[in-house]
């Protein structure tokens, strides 16, 4: 199974392409991540313009089975959450038109995910996306890290969603 992860933002937008071997249970590998900059600046359309384009064309360009993004965190700053919100629903739309399954988690979910405990520090989560992914080096930027723990954190979860949607899955008690 192939993972589109997105860490959404307007100037940056982290992504992250994990494999999951079929023949190997539990070994991933990292595919491709970067991040996805639009300049300051440039007007909201066209920087969500560029974020939809460039993951469709990453969406066409690995084939990923589904897509997994990163929750909204609404902390102090509503305006920045409403930015994610936006960059989120562009590559949702990416998705979407071409029929993908999304995942969507929490920070805390995707930090417990990979690291354990949901309040791990940035550094923990790009060291056990390293080992998770035998990377050479530290994932970087930060943004690429993230969307790769995401990633992983869908990757992980798979099993349990496909156990979920089985047979009893629409029995009726």
């Amino acid at each position: 199974m192939i993972v589109l992860g997105i860490d959404p933002g307007t100037a940056f937008t982290g992504y992250g392409v994990v494999a999951a071997d079929p023949g190997r249970p539990g070994r991933l590998r990292a595919l491709d991540g970067g991040v996805i900059e639009t300049p300051a600046g440039t007007a909201l359309e066209r920087r969500l313009a560029t974020i939809h384009a460039r993951a469709s064309e990453l969406i066409d360009e690995h084939a990923p089975e589904a897509v997994a993004l990163e929750d909204l965190y609404f902390g102090a700053n509503a305006r920045s959450a409403l930015a994610v919100g936006q960059a989120r629903g562009v590559v949702l739309l990416a998705a979407g038109q071409r029929g993908l399954p999304c995942g969507s988690y929490t920070p805390q979910q995707v930090k417990s995910a990979v690291c354990g405990s949901g309040r791990a520090e940035k550094l923990q989560v790009q060291q056990m996306v390293q080992r998770l992914l035998s990377l050479t080096e530290l994932p970087r930027p930060d943004h690429a890290a993230d969307a790769l723990a995401v990633a992983i954190c869908h990757l992980n979860r798979a099993p349990l969603l496909a156990a979920s949607a089985g047979p009893l899955a629409g029995a009726r008690a």
